[in-house]
């Protein structure tokens, strides 16, 4: 509080570097979204901003304004000067879901027949429904969230997701950096240098506002002349307008949508753990926010945005501290969600999406991917660092199987014919599927699966061996359906998928029944050795 007026100054100067961290922050994740969409899988870019951008916008239009309320009331409880907790759009979630989820379903639909306009209509209707299933869970869990943060070890809930940033995060971005390089580098290196490095610009300028902007800048000062060697044109001052009107279009996708539960269900589980743990860093900072108040915000804003036709789920973000430190207040949140609410209505944050190079962007994600995976590390416990690590290989072999199922990349005739090439083993290209499919599931599971057996909790680790076991069986994980979808092992199509059902499954339970009689040896009580890192 101001000490001579006593009132809560909630706008001042660092809200400006706040509000440009955050606003650029929702922009890169919706580029990507629309990137993948439409460059990725062909989907008509139209859609993507009239329908699914109004309504992912509206949902960050809402959590924030309740964002900012929050720290409004906190200073009136407090008084202190409160900075407001940053809600957006959720990156790894809006990139997984775009590229396993939207980008697939419409492949299938069109392959199935379907006009590539229906199909295009049908995908964001599965798109709306994934939301509202994933809404629903994060309602339920606001009021289980710390249960389930003590249950999972953290080797699990945070390797799963540095797996995720690791690759569809980092990797992917990365790829976007250096086809521009000039361009790409110089906005990878101001990044680097301002959030990485954590040194000031010049005058405290804001560091993402710089990158993105000399990087736009050269981009389009230079692409007139050629030297990018790609075809340049200048966007057009196209404003797609789209109003986020209530629309009861999920129901249609409802029942397409359960078969992508196993990536949407850890998703919506894995923000309700960063909101709880985003509460308590801020909580440290000084402003001791209610929990479930900051948990049933981020509920309620990705419910609106499906019911409203958004793809994307609005969580709040890691890093208040960090916002905090710039001095920011409420204001930044305030102006973060009228600036792509009202953007995402009035078209023009899609111009703006189009205006900035996608080379520009990507290193705010490739910042997000090193903050993510630098923090499992340093969150678990030293001995759990080879449980985090082994986290993150279901969702290497997604990407690989993201890559290779590519038509442009590996014909449709030849990926068939490699999913039944194997003679004294299972098919290689098929078994990198069954890894891939419910990644982020089998990512947590195996987490924890092997940060418990560090813990000599051996009959715990038999558990969660037990767990993907059964969940194997149904292909609610490492589904042999090159789709990922569920089925039961006697269903499946071909000789090799069932084996690989029915064997992958077998070998759970027999590791399984394994760490069960070891859990009764007496050197499985032994300790971890404390000097195994030395």
């Amino acid at each position: 509080m101001s000490s001579e007026t006593g009132r809560y100054r909630w706008f001042v100067i660092g809200d400006w570097n706040g509000f440009f961290g955050l606003m650029f922050d929702n922009l890169t994740v919706m580029s990507f979204l629309a990137g993948i969409l439409v460059f990725g899988f062909g989907y008509p870019a139209d859609i993507v901003y009239t329908k699914m951008f109004p309504g992912t916008a509206f949902g960050v239009l809402f959590g924030d304004m309740v964002y900012t309320w929050m720290a409004f009331r906190l200073a009136k409880r407090t008084g202190r000067n409160v900075t407001a907790m940053p809600l957006g759009l959720d990156t790894p979630s809006t990139i997984g879901i775009a590229l396993v989820v939207l980008g697939p379903a419409f492949v299938s639909l069109k392959a199935s027949g379907m006009p590539e306009r229906e199909a295009a209509i049908a995908t964001w209707h599965i798109g709306m429904a994934t939301m509202i299933f994933i809404g629903i869970l994060k309602l339920a869990l606001s009021f289980a969230g710390a249960w389930v943060q003590k249950v999972v070890p953290q080797a699990g809930l945070l390797g799963s997701l540095a797996g995720i940033g690791l690759t569809l995060i980092g990797f992917l971005p990365l790829v976007d950096v250096f086809s521009l390089p000039l361009v790409g580098t110089l906005s990878l290196g101001l990044i680097l240098y301002n959030l990485v490095a954590r040194a000031k610009l010049p005058m405290n300028l804001p560091g993402v506002m710089v990158a993105v902007g000399l990087g736009t800048l050269l981009y389009h000062a230079l692409g007139p002349s050629g030297v990018w060697g790609t075809v340049y044109a200048f966007p057009k001052a196209e404003f797609h307008f789209g109003f986020p009107w209530p629309t009861l279009g999920f129901l249609d996708g409802l029942g397409p949508a359960l078969q992508y539960l196993p990536i949407a269900i850890p998703f919506g589980l894995l923000t309700v753990v960063g909101g709880i743990n985003v509460t308590e860093s801020a909580r440290v900072a000084g402003d001791d926010y209610n929990t479930r108040d900051i948990l049933l915000t981020e509920a309620v804003a990705t419910l609106i945005a499906g019911v409203c036709g958004g793809v994307a789920q609005s969580t709040p973000y890691i890093g208040q501290p960090a916002y905090k430190g710039m001095g920011a207040r409420a204001g930044y949140t305030l102006l973060t969600g009228l600036f792509i609410g009202l953007g995402g209505i009035l078209g023009y944050v899609s111009f703006i999406v189009e205006l900035i190079p996608r080379a520009v962007l990507a290193p705010i994600l490739i910042f997000v991917a090193l903050d993510i995976v630098s923090q499992a590390f340093l969150a678990c416990p030293a001995r759990h660092a080879a449980a985090v690590a082994f986290a993150f290989l279901p969702t290497i072999a997604r990407l690989i199987s993201i890559k290779l199922g590519d038509p442009s990349i590996v014909p449709p005739e030849r990926f068939a014919q490699l999913l039944v090439a194997g003679e004294k083993e299972l098919p290689s290209l098929l078994v990198t599927l069954a890894l891939g499919n419910g990644f982020i599931l089998t990512a947590m599971l195996w987490g924890a699966f092997l940060a418990e057996m560090i813990d000599r909790r051996l009959r715990i680790a038999s558990l969660y061996l037990g767990i993907l076991a059964v969940f194997t069986f149904f292909g609610l994980v490492h589904s042999a359906l090159p789709d990922g979808s569920m089925a039961l092992p006697w269903a499946l199509p071909g000789a090799f998928q069932r084996l690989v059902a029915y064997q992958f499954s077998a070998s759970y339970l027999l590791l399984a029944a394994l760490m069960f009689a070891l859990s009764f040896s007496r050197e499985s009580k032994e300790p971890f050795p404390e000097d195994a890192h030395a």
